[in-house]
This record gives C-alpha cells, sequence and structure tokens, in this order.
C-alpha cells in the first residue's frame, strides 16, 4: 500500500523550472532517501509533498486521500486530514524558543488534534526516555545543544503519530559529533519501520538506512533503486558523478 503518490508534478518558481514531470510514490514501512546536488530540487519535492509550496501541475494522494488533481487543491477538510497524516522535521529545528521542550511537543496534538492533554503528555515523556532526553521536558530550546533540539523537533513530529515521517537534511546544521546522535535515532526509527523520506547529504547512512534511493539532478528524477544497487552500482552517468564527488568530498 503506497502512503504517498504524486504523479506529473511539476514546479516553478516564476518562469525557472525546479520540478519537471515528478513522479513519486512511498510504500508502508519503506524508507526513502533522496540525494543529488544543490538546487536539484529536493528540498521543493518535499515542501510540495507537505503543502508547504503549491505545485503548478500534477496530482498527489496521502493514501486514499487524493488532495490534488491535475494541479487541483481539494477543499480544506481534505487538507487538513492530510496534514494530519504526515510529519516534517526541519534543518534548523524550528522549535518555539519560548515554549519549553515539553510544550514544543505537546501543543499540536492537544491543540490541533484535539488529543487529551494527560494522553500526550504521557506519550511525550515515553518518546523523550526513548531518544535519550529524560528529564529535560522543562528545559528551553536555548539550554540545549543542537542534537538536542534535532532530537525534540523529531520528537514533535512522531507526537502527532504520523503515518509518515520527512526529513530536510537534518543534519546539515550540526557538527560531525552531533551529526551521529540525529542519524542513530533516524536508524532506530528505520529499524521499527516507520515510514520516511529523507533528504540527506549523507550518502554512506543512505545508503544503509534506505529501503530505495531516489538521485535528483536538474529538477528530474535521474534515477532510483534499491539503495545499494544505486550506490554501489549506479547505471546513469550523471549518478556516477556525483557519488564520485560525493565520496572525494568536493561538492
Amino acid at each position: 500500500m503506497d502512503v504517498l503518490t504524486i504523479r506529473n508534478l511539476s514546479k516553478c518558481f516564476g518562469s525557472l523550472p525546479v520540478l519537471k514531470d515528478i513522479s513519486f510514490s512511498v510504500r508502508k514501512g519503506e524508507v526513502v532517501s533522496i540525494i543529488g546536488p544543490s538546487g536539484s530540487g529536493k528540498s521543493t519535492l518535499l515542501r510540495c509533498a507537505t503543502l508547504l509550496e503549491t505545485m503548478d501541475a500534477g496530482s498527489m494522494s496521502y493514501g486514499d486521500l487524493e488532495i490534488v488533481r491535475d494541479g487541483r487543491y481539494a477543499e480544506k477538510s481534505l487538507l487538513k486530514a492530510a496534514r494530519n497524516r504526515f510529519g516534517l522535521v526541519f534543518q534548523n529545528y524550528n522549535l518555539f524558543p519560548h515554549y519549553s521542550v515539553l510544550r514544543n511537543i505537546t501543543d499540536a496534538p492537544v491543540c490541533v488534534q484535539k488529543r487529551r492533554k494527560e494522553e500526550v503528555v504521557a506519550e511525550a515523556k515515553a518518546l523523550l526516555r526513548k531518544i535519550g532526553l529524560e528529564g529535560r521536558e522543562n528545559a528551553y530550546p536555548f539550554q540545549l545543544s543542537g542534537g538536542q533540539q534535532q532530537r525534540v523537533s523529531i520528537v514533535r513530529a512522531l507526537a502527532m503519530n504520523p503515518e509518515i515521517l520527512f526529513f530536510d537534511e537534518p543534519t546539515s546544521a550540526l557538527d560531525p559529533e552531533l551529526t551521529g546522535e540525529i542519524l542513530r535515532v533516524i536508524r532506530q526509527l528505520a529499524e521499527e519501520r516507520m515510514t520516511m523520506v529523507i533528504v540527506t547529504h549523507e550518502i554512506s547512512f543512505a545508503r544503509n538506512v534506505s529501503d530505495r534511493i531516489v538521485f535528483m539532478a536538474d529538477g528530474l528524477i535521474v534515477e532510483e533503486g534499491p539503495a545499494k544497487e544505486l550506490i554501489d552500482h549506479p547505471r546513469e552517468e550523471r549518478t556516477r558523478a556525483f557519488l564520485a564527488n560525493a565520496t572525494s568530498g568536493t561538492i
């Protein structure tokens, strides 16, 4: 069963085409990494998938919810229902600085999803224990390291009980030591078969944690396939050139 289905997505910024006829789907329990050079359209694809950008053409469904058909968006009630099916982890955390860790996590489930506060708080504390932040419920973002803030942002997304979790370069704002913290959390979620789409520049991590990798360049999906097969034996010359540069550290 596909959790997300996108067909023939196109997106322009002004006269500049950024995404060109993209078709893309994610099955339940699948981990998909999207790799490619800067400016290839990876983050824009995620922003369209999470309704932060409007696609110009194409169709999109979350399971049985068709929310875009031929570039026309469904009514607000369907879009709201779709938003409850996914979570998004940003590269720069996007925590509310004036909220405690616990309130950052529980605010949306209580206020948006209208769930019982006691239930949400208990789940939030359990998730914080799981990722090694037990006892930091009352801390504020400025009191946490970058890696801890990113872990809180992951818990905030998980607290919405999403069917699919999107990560947009989740380690790009972190130094190498803190990067390891976040990659361990994502690896743990992958082992639990959380459905995830990860835009990342961490090629070896993508190879080892993903079921499938999508390589994008110039607004197109150039190649996609099983993770180890694509990284170890890319078919397309554009993919081979990117991976050679990635391995040598020149991108």
